[in-house]
């Protein structure tokens, strides 16, 4: 789960929230901050932050959180630039400034879970029965009924000694002949 921990004084007093990518939110897919209980998942009582200030996301085409401003008229700042129309990437040290609110970045976890592409080839249409080469292991299937070993190669054939479906075998290594 990819998550960022924010950290700010407010009222004398320090607040630290970690922020997760698919944490429940009121607005789903963001995290929002501002002074609006009713609208923001991080709520700050500063009366110079907006009642619904800035979003908090994370962009999975370039796997970084990011910021967007909710506000036309009192952006917010990050490291000091103003945030107007776009969105700006959060890293670990950033400084995000709502109204007199400094609120700083203090770690940024991803991680980066991508599912293996899957390649589907052709079948081999003459079966190769040559055995690889002493030191590489060969895998086979055990025979359910004469427990005799056969090569993967032979499963859609069944069992070369007594004919049964292969289909419910063994998977092991084979012993060589």
């Amino acid at each position: 789960m990819n998550e960022l921990t924010l950290k700010w004084i407010e009222a004398n007093q320090l607040h630290i929230q970690t922020l997760q990518q698919q944490q429940p939110s009121k607005h789903p897919g963001t995290i929002r901050i501002g002074r609006d209980p009713h609208r923001c998942d991080v709520v700050l009582s500063h009366p110079t932050v907006s009642g619904l200030h800035v979003e908090i996301f994370f962009d999975t085409t370039s796997d970084q959180f990011r910021v967007r401003s909710l506000r036309d008229t009192n952006p917010p700042r990050i490291d000091g630039q103003l945030l107007s129309s776009q969105d700006a990437t959060l890293n670990p040290g950033s400084h995000l400034c709502l109204g007199q609110v400094e609120l700083e970045v203090v770690s940024i976890l991803t991680r980066i879970e991508k599912i293996p592409v899957t390649i589907l080839l052709p079948p081999n249409e003459s079966v190769n029965l040559q055995k690889p080469p002493a030191s590489t292991p060969q895998y086979g299937l055990q025979c359910p009924k004469c427990d005799r070993q056969t090569p993967y190669e032979q499963i859609d054939l069944g069992c070369r000694w007594c004919g049964t479906s292969l289909a419910a075998a063994m998977s092991v290594v084979m012993s060589p002949e």
